[in-house]
Formats: structure tokens, sequence, C-alpha cells
């Protein structure tokens, strides 16, 4: 048996055709999810990227693996599921990027891997080498099909044929200089395909893609498929500056114009047709590798996942990338498919009950047969996989944590009057409320059955008082209840060191 495991970067949740919500085009992942699980209230754990991935391959919540940025460490004693895997003499191998630094206690001081934070997960192979998170065999790839790279290759992402990625003109964005077939997500895709072709063992893969992360400049046909007058303008109030009033920190990020949605709507609209152009091209590939599977008859013995390391504003409460304490950033698709058996009886289900990145680690582990580490805060969803059922105190709620440090640029820290230890916050969110403590700011809270846009923090309403303090304890309960355990569940005895497991509860 075999597995891949997909994931891309600065997916929205919503973003999925057979959820029918948006008319996003993804039919190949409609027809994934039809044969599989889809997972409609799945949320990451963090952003920006090296963050939400840390907990997405290491099982652990931001508190406990403490990849706060881009660039923070990962720190050496932490297992995840690659090394899992390969102590039962798998050979996973990674084809794009991990966003993992390296631990600079573990290697030595000169090392030049300690100059970027583009290194594969420890345990994963990979031919995929980045310079200025730009990967070199692309780049390579590139060069033999007559582009012209630029002096900083990433620019490339965003040429001279379409202008800045918010070019206002014509009836729909302009194309990328770069055609389709020789795309990052092709070249990927077909990178990967290549490497399953060649593989006579049960393997296992992590394709990591980029797209449809920024800039939104997408390549034909995929930069006119959607056009932008159609499309649903954002959820936001009548401005930035009103919608700044809603907190401190809301109003530091909308002052910034790299995180300000435009002011311009039909910009806006056209950023989005661009995005979902990059959705789009994403799922043809997949198609394609799909289609491949098939052919070579690995379709029916290979567990499929799919997923995404957070989700991205669009303009929504005039923000955009990914960041802060709304929905848009972190609710994110999952679609597992499982080739055997005991599952053919949930195919095609749709499940409401809320599920985290924190979770997938646990599940690859178990569809395995392989012990799930201690260090987990997740847990696995082969009940719902298998059975559709929820094992017995499953969460009712999900979490997620940001950290808005900013290690070369202070102002942050300035503005708001805090240190940099205190520039995060912590999210606790089921389906009525929203609450949303800031270690040295003031806290927010949201009804979600009358507000579900999140428009009018409740957290000084005296009306809402009693819910804000209970909410406030779960909160609590729910860091001390996943605390670091490290050796906290192995005690010395008689037969030497004893491991004892906590039982599953996730709330």
């Amino acid at each position: 048996m075999n597995i891949l495991f997909i994931t891309t970067d600065q997916w929205r949740g919503d973003c999925l055709s057979s959820l029918g919500r948006l008319n996003v085009k993804t039919p190949n992942l409609d027809l994934l999810a039809s044969e599989g699980v889809l997972f409609k209230r799945h949320y990451a754990q963090a952003t920006p990227c090296s963050p939400s991935r840390t907990s997405l391959h290491s099982g652990m919540y931001l508190h406990n693996h403490r990849v706060c940025t881009n660039g923070t460490p990962f720190d050496a004693r932490h297992t995840n599921w690659a090394l899992e895997v390969g102590k039962a003499g798998y050979a996973p191998y990674l084809f794009g990027y991990t966003d993992t630094a390296l631990d600079p206690r573990c290697v030595d001081q000169l090392d030049p891997r300690l100059k970027h934070y583009s290194e594969p997960l420890r345990g994963m192979a990979t031919d995929t080498v980045y310079l200025n998170e730009f990967p070199q065999n692309w780049a390579k790839h590139l060069l033999e099909r007559g582009y012209a790279l630029p002096d900083f290759q990433y620019d490339i992402y965003q040429t001279e044929k379409a202008g800045t990625q918010s070019e206002d003109g014509g009836p729909a964005p302009l194309p990328s200089i770069i055609e389709s077939k020789d795309h990052a997500t092709n070249f990927m895709v077909d990178q990967c395909i290549n490497w399953i072709e060649q593989q006579s063992q049960p393997w296992i893969t992590h394709l990591s893609l980029f797209h449809p992360h920024p800039p939104f400049v997408a390549s034909e046909p995929y930069n006119s498929m959607y056009d932008p007058s159609t499309l649903a303008d954002c959820k936001r109030s009548e401005s930035p500056q009103t919608e700044a009033l809603q907190h401190p920190w809301l109003a530091y990020q909308l002052s910034r114009k790299k995180y300000r949605a435009p002011l311009n709507a039909k910009i806006t609209r056209r950023l989005k047709a661009s995005y979902y152009g990059l959705m789009s091209e994403v799922d043809d590939a997949l198609g394609r590798l799909f289609d491949r599977l098939k052919t070579l008859g690995k379709w029916d013995d290979t567990l499929i996942i799919f997923t995404s390391d957070h989700g991205e504003q669009m303009g929504e409460h005039w923000m955009m990338s990914k960041s802060g304490y709304f929905d848009a950033s972190y609710h994110i698709p999952l679609i597992i498919r499982d080739p055997r058996k005991q599952a053919d009886t949930t195919r095609g289900s749709k499940i409401d009950r809320f599920s985290e990145n924190v979770d997938i680690m646990p599940t690859l582990l178990e569809w395995l047969n392989l012990d799930r580490p201690t260090q987990c805060d997740g847990h696995s969803l082969m009940p719902f996989i298998n059975h559709d059922v929820a094992p017995i105190g499953w969460r009712n709620e999900v979490h997620w944590e940001y950290d808005f440090r900013e290690v070369l640029n202070p102002t942050v820290e300035e503005v708001l009057g805090i240190s940099q230890h205190q520039c995060a916050l912590n999210v606790i969110r089921d389906e009525n409320y929203k609450y949303v403590h800031f270690t040295a700011l003031p806290p927010l809270f949201f009804d979600l059955r009358n507000d579900p846009d999140e428009f009018h923090n409740r957290a000084q309403d005296p009306k809402y008082q009693g819910l804000v303090l209970e909410y406030a304890q779960k909160l609590i309960s729910w860091r001390m209840n996943h605390d670091d355990r490290a050796l906290s569940e192995t005690y010395l005895s008689a037969r030497g060191p004893v491991t004892r497991y906590a039982s599953v509860h996730t709330n």
C-alpha cells in the first residue's frame, strides 16, 4: 500500500466546487471527495507557512512545537511523520517544500543550511533544492525551455507580461509569461508522476505545491477562466477605517499596504479571478496524476490525503494574505481517500465535525498500523473514514494560534506597546461562538449564530460577559490539556521506562 500526501499553499476551505458555495471549478478534487471523505470543518493551527506546516507534520500545536514564524527552527527533539514511517522501513520522498528551518544546535554554525528555511522535513529525501525560496530544478527547466530568469528568481511568478498582480485593465487579468505546461504546478506534478512510475515497492510521497499562493498571476487559459465581474464582493465593512475600529491589532495590520486589500473592489475581484484560476490549474494537474495512478494500477492501493497549510483572506475584512483570527485564514480543505474495502461505506461522506491539521499525522500513522507518538496533540480521523463515527470525546471546537512578532521589524511592538513575546493570540471557535485571547491586548468575542461574518466584537457587551468568561476558561483548559508532554507520560519502574498513554479526549 502507498501514500500520496498532497498539500497546496493558501487554499481556502470554501474553494471546492463540490461544496456548491462558490463558482470555482475543481472537478478532479470533487471526484476524489466522491470516492473518499470530505471534512467540511477542517482548520489549520497557525499561520504563516512554517508554523502551520510544523503543526501539520508533527501533530503538535504551536505552543508546543514553538515554530512561531517563518524561519524559526524546528526543535530537533521532536519527531515528525516522515521520521516515524522511516522507522517502519519507508523512505518518504518530497516534491516541493516543507518550509523547515534546521535546529542550529545540531549542525556546525557555518553550515550553509542555516541561511534559509527551505530545508526538507527531517526524514524526507528530495531532489528539490531551494535557493531564495525558489526550486532550482524548476529554474533549470525554465532555462532549458528558453525562459529568461530575473535576477531574483522568485520574480518569475509575477512577470513583465502580467505587470503587477493587481493590474487593472481588459476583460480578464493578464496571463503569466510562463506557459501552463511549464508552470511550477505542472512541473512538480510531472516530477511526482515520473518518480511514482519508477517505484517497484510500496512508497510514500509528499507533493507540496506552491499555488494558489500569490502573486496571483495565472497562465493561459486559467487567467481568463473566471470573469471578475461575476465574482461576489468581499465580506467587509464600508471602509478599512471602519473595519480597523474592531481591534488595535487589526488597525495595525490594515495600516500596512502589503496586507490591506485594494480600495478598488474591481481590482480585488481580478485578484480573486486569478486565485481561482491557479486553483483550477492545480486541480487539472492533480487530475493527470490521478489518471496516471489508475493507469499504473495504483489507484486502489494508495491512500490519498489532500489539504493546505492555511487559507487566504482575499479581501475579506479588507485584508489580504493570511494572519490574525478570522476564519478565512484558517479554514482549509481536507479530503482523504482510503482505498481499502473497510472505507467503502463512507465514500462520498461530508463530515460536519471539527477536524484540525494536527490530526493528519496520527491518521497517516494509524493507516500504517504505527503508534502515535506521545507528542501528538491531534488524533486519528480513521473512525470517520472507516465508520463515519466520531470517537468518544471528540472535540466540539477548533483552536489556532498566531504569533505576530516580526524579529526584523519591531514596528508592531512599538505601535501596539507590547514586547516581542507578547505578540501572540489564541483562538477557540465552536459552532456558536469564537473567543480570541491576546497576551497583552484586549480580547474579542463573536456570536457566530447572529454574526457569522465576525463584524461585532461582543467582548465588552454586558449581555455576553458570562459567555466570555466561559470561553476564556475553556481556552485555559485546552492549553493545560495540551501542555508539552515530553517525558510526562513516562515513568521509571523495576521494568525500566514505561509509557502510560492518555485516553482520547480531544477537547
